[in-house]
C-alpha cells in the first residue's frame, strides 16, 4: 500500500513541475506549442517509464529540470524544450533517431544526434569524452542549441552529483572544470560558468568549498553595511540623472575566491576584491555608452580608481557579446572595490549568454554578432582538423578561456586574437597560405620576428616568402587553435612523405636481409632503436636520423624485445588490471572491488596517506596513483575517464611518505635551528632536505621530509607556523 501511495506521490510531482515547465515557458509559446511540448514530454515519459537515477527519482525529472534551465536560465524557446525534454531518449532506451524525426521533424533529431554519445571502439591515444566533446561541436555547424543544452544537462548533473559514488563524482567535476566551465565562459553564460565552477570545488575539494562558503555567510551583514555605506554618496548623483537603475553587491564566486588565495598566497581575510558592485541602467540602445561613461565620470568624482583597473567592454566587446564598463576604486575605508557599469541589456547578456538573444531562422540567426563570428572560427577549425581528438580538445579549450588582442591590418580591418597571440597567429589568421608561408612581419612599421606578441592596437603587416615553410618550432610560437591545427596538417603533410619514404627503404633492407616485412618485426625494430611506434621509425630512417644500415645490427641482434601493446580502453584496462602483480604489502586497495595491487606514487603530485586519491593505468609504467588535486587531475580524468580507478587507503599500518613542505617568513638568528629541532627532536621527523633562500630581510625554503600520512604533516605545519618569523606554511606537490 505504502508503494502505491509513494507511486501516486510520484505522478503527482511530475505532473507539478510539468506544469511549471509550461508556466515559464508560455512567454515564448506561439501557437500550437504547448501541444508539441506535451507529445515530447509524453513521449519522454513512456520512453524512461520505470527508470530511476541514482538519487532513487524518476528518471524523468531530469529531462524536465533539464528543460526549465534552456528556457528559464538561457531563454532558448520551444524547439529546446521538446530536444532537452527528448535529450537522453535515443541513448538510453529503444527509441532510435529516425522515431525522432518521424515525430517531431529534422531539426528536433539533428539536436538530439549531437547530444547522443559516440558508441564504439576507439583508437589508441584517442578517448570517449574526447570524441563526443568534439561531436558536440561539431554540431555548431548545424545549430548552436545542441551545446547550451548539453551545458544544461551538465549543470543539472553537477546540481545532483551527491547521489553519486566518489569516485563518479571526481570524473563527472574534473571533465566539469576541464571542459564544459570554460565552454560556458566562451558562450558569455557567466552565470553558468561560476556555478560549474562551484560545483567542482564542492566536490573535489569539499573541505576547502565548505570554509569558503560558510566565512562569505558569516560576513553578509558587514558587506551589506558596507556596500550601503559605499553606495549613499553615488545614489543622490545617480537620482539626478533621471533614469531608472539598479545597484547589486554579490560576492565573487567561491571557486574564484580560492583561485585568488592560491595565486596570491593569501588566506580569506586578506582577498581584497571578495565582491564586486553592479550598477544596472535601464536605458534606451541610443543612449548606453554616453550613460554608463557618465556614471563612471560620477563613481571616480567619489571615489580615486585604479588607472591599471579600467576595462572598457562596451567601445569594443569580449568576442562573446559581453559588455560591461569595469573600474577599481579605493573605499574611504581603504579597500579596493570592482565597480562595474552596465545597463539592463548588457546584463542580461552577461548572465544568459548572447544566445538567449539569438532569433533562429531556418537554424540561423539573423545578424552577424562577435559570438557568431567566434563560432565561424570554430567551425573553420572543426573541419580542418582531422587528428587525435585529444590534441584537439586541448587545442581548443585553451582558447575558451583567454581573452582578447584587438589589433589592425595595414589597411585599418580590427582582427580580435587571443590574449598572448603572436604575429604568427595573425598570419594564419588572414589567410593559411599567408600563415605558412609567414617570413617575419611589421608591427608598427617595426621589423620583430614570428614570435612578437602583439598588444592591443597594434598594426600588423606580413612579411612572406615562397620558400618559406612551417616546422616544429612554430607550435611554440602560437596560441590560437586556428595557427596550430594549420602547423601540424603542414607537418602533416611532410612527415607522410618522410614515413612513404622510409617505408621503402626498411622493405629493401629487410628484403637484402631475407626477413619478412610485417608490422610484428616492425615493432620489434621500433623497440630495438627505443622508438616510440612505428610511425616515428620509419619516419627517423625517411629523414635519414637513423642510418637504415643498423636494420643488420637489429637482425644479428639477439636482444629479448618486450612488445607492450598500448592501452586502447576499457576492456584492456580491465584485462591489465588482471594481469598485475598482486602483494600483501601494499597500503592502498585498488578497482571496484578494492583489491591490493601493485602501483606506483606519481612524481606530479606526491600521495601520501590520507589524500583524496584515484588510480590511473599508464600505457607503460602500471597503475600511477594521483591526489585528486593533483595539477593533471581535471585532463586524466576527463579525457581517460575509462583507465582511471578507485583507490582507497587500506589501513593504518604506519609507512613513510615523501612530502614537501613550502615555508615563508622574515628572517631572524637561530630560524633555522628552531625549524629543523621542531622537525628532528620534537616530531622525530626524518628530514631529506632543507634548503632556505632570504633576500631583504624575507626568507623561503623548501623542506622535504617523511611523513606518515596527512594528519601527521598537518601537525608538523602547525607547529611550524607557531615558530617566531614564520608566516606561512604549506604543501607543495
Amino acid at each position: 500500500m505504502v508503494v502505491e501511495e509513494d507511486l501516486e506521490s510520484e505522478k503527482k510531482e511530475i505532473i507539478r513541475r510539468y506544469r511549471r515547465l509550461l508556466r515559464k515557458a508560455k512567454p515564448v509559446l506561439k501557437d500550437g506549442d504547448a501541444k508539441i511540448i506535451k507529445k515530447a514530454f509524453n513521449t519522454s515519459l513512456e520512453a524512461h517509464s520505470g527508470m530511476r537515477r541514482k538519487s532513487g527519482e524518476p528518471y524523468i525529472f531530469h529531462p524536465l529540470e533539464v528543460a526549465e534551465i534552456c528556457i528559464s536560465e538561457i531563454g532558448l524557446g520551444t524547439t529546446s524544450i521538446v530536444a532537452a525534454l527528448l535529450h537522453d531518449v535515443v541513448e538510453d532506451t529503444d527509441y532510435e533517431l529516425e522515431d525522432i524525426e518521424r515525430l517531431f521533424g529534422k531539426k528536433v533529431a539533428v539536436i538530439i544526434d549531437g547530444l547522443t554519445k559516440i558508441a564504439g571502439v576507439f583508437d589508441h591515444g584517442s578517448s570517449q569524452q574526447a570524441e563526443n566533446f568534439r561531436k558536440m561541436l561539431l554540431t555548431l555547424s548545424d545549430d548552436v542549441r545542441v551545446i547550451l543544452i548539453k551545458l544544461a544537462d551538465r549543470l543539472h548533473n553537477m546540481r545532483t552529483l551527491e547521489s553519486m559514488p566518489r569516485n563518479k563524482q571526481l570524473k563527472i567535476a574534473n571533465e566539469t572544470i576541464y571542459l564544459y566551465a570554460p565552454l560556458a565562459h566562451r558562450l558569455g553564460l557567466y552565470a553558468f560558468k561560476s556555478e560549474l565552477e562551484d560545483l567542482y570545488l564542492k566536490y573535489s575539494e569539499p573541505e576547502v568549498y565548505d570554509d569558503i562558503a560558510g566565512k562569505i555567510n558569516e560576513t553578509k551583514d558587514s558587506r551589506n553595511k558596507f556596500i550601503r555605506n559605499f553606495i549613499r554618496p553615488i545614489k543622490d548623483k545617480l537620482n539626478s540623472l533621471e533614469v531608472e537603475y539598479e545597484i547589486k553587491g554579490r560576492p565573487k564566486s567561491i571557486h574564484s575566491i580560492w583561485n585568488k588565495m592560491k595565486k596570491q598566497g593569501v588566506p580569506f581575510e586578506e582577498v581584497y576584491d571578495l565582491f564586486a558592485i553592479r550598477i544596472i541602467l535601464d536605458v534606451p540602445y541610443r543612449d548606453e555608452k554616453a550613460l554608463c561613461w557618465q556614471v563612471y565620470s560620477l563613481v571616480t568624482d567619489y571615489y580615486q580608481p585604479n588607472p591599471d583597473r579600467l576595462r572598457d567592454w562596451i567601445s569594443i566587446p569580449k568576442a562573446n557579446g559581453y559588455e560591461s564598463l569595469h573600474t577599481t576604486v579605493m573605499s574611504d575605508t581603504g579597500k579596493w572595490v570592482e565597480v562595474q557599469v552596465r545597463t539592463t541589456r548588457m546584463d542580461e547578456i552577461a548572465e544568459k549568454g548572447y544566445a538567449a538573444h539569438w532569433k533562429y531562422k531556418d537554424g540561423k540567426t539573423t545578424d552577424e554578432t562577435g559570438l557568431e563570428m567566434w563560432i565561424s572560427k570554430v567551425r573553420e577549425i572543426l573541419e580542418q582538423n582531422d587528428g587525435n581528438a585529444i590534441e584537439f580538445v586541448d587545442d581548443f579549450r585553451s582558447n575558451l578561456y583567454s581573452d582578447e588582442v584587438f589589433v589592425f591590418t595595414p589597411k585599418g580591418d580590427l582582427r580580435t586574437l587571443p590574449q598572448g597571440a603572436t604575429a604568427l597567429d595573425f598570419a594564419f589568421d588572414i589567410h593559411t597560405e599567408i600563415g605558412e608561408h609567414c617570413l617575419g612581419a611589421k608591427v608598427n612599421q617595426k621589423l620583430v620576428p614570428l614570435n612578437f606578441e602583439l598588444k592591443n592596437g597594434d598594426q600588423v603587416e606580413i612579411l612572406t616568402s615562397s620558400k618559406q615553410k612551417p616546422n616544429e618550432s612554430w607550435l611554440q610560437y602560437v596560441v590560437s587553435s586556428k595557427a596550430k591545427s594549420k602547423i601540424k596538417d603542414a607537418l602533416k603533410e611532410e612527415r607522410k612523405v618522410f614515413i612513404d619514404e622510409g617505408r621503402e627503404i626498411v622493405k629493401r633492407k629487410l628484403k637484402q636481409l631475407k626477413i619478412v616485412y610485417k608490422q610484428s618485426v616492425l615493432e620489434s625494430i621500433s623497440n630495438y632503436f627505443n622508438v616510440k611506434s612505428v610511425s616515428d621509425l620509419l619516419y627517423l630512417i625517411g629523414t635519414g636520423k637513423i642510418d637504415h644500415s643498423l636494420i643488420k645490427s637489429f637482425a644479428k641482434s639477439d636482444k629479448q624485445v618486450v612488445e607492450q601493446k598500448p592501452v586502447k580502453g576499457a576492456k584492456e584496462v580491465e584485462e591489465k588490471l588482471s594481469r598485475v602483480r598482486k602483494t600483501d604489502s601494499d597500503l592502498l586497495l585498488l578497482g571496484e572491488d578494492l583489491d591490493i595491487i601493485d602501483y606506483k606514487f606519481a612524481k606530479c603530485c606526491n600521495p601520501i596517506a590520507g589524500d583524496d586519491v584515484f588510480g590511473f593505468v599508464t600505457v607503460s609504467e602500471g597503475i600511477k596513483i594521483h591526489r585528486t588535486t593533483c595539477p593533471n587531475a581535471a585532463e586524466l580524468l576527463s579525457n581517460y575517464g575509462y583507465r582511471i580507478i578507485k583507490a582507497k587507503w587500506a589501513s593504518s599500518r604506519k609507512h613513510s611518505f615523501e612530502a614537501t613542505l613550502s615555508i615563508i617568513g622574515t628572517d631572524r638568528m637561530g630560524l633555522v635551528s628552531d625549524v629543523s629541532n621542531i622537525i628532528s627532536e620534537e616530531l622525530k621527523v626524518n628530514m631529506r632536505s632543507l634548503s632556505i633562500n632570504t633576500e631583504g630581510g624575507i626568507f623561503e625554503g623548501i623542506i622535504r621530509l617523511y611523513v606518515e600520512d596527512t594528519s601527521h604533516l598537518d601537525i608538523l605545519a602547525k607547529k611550524l607556523e607557531k615558530v617566531n618569523g614564520v608566516v606561512k606554511v604549506s604543501r607543495s606537490n
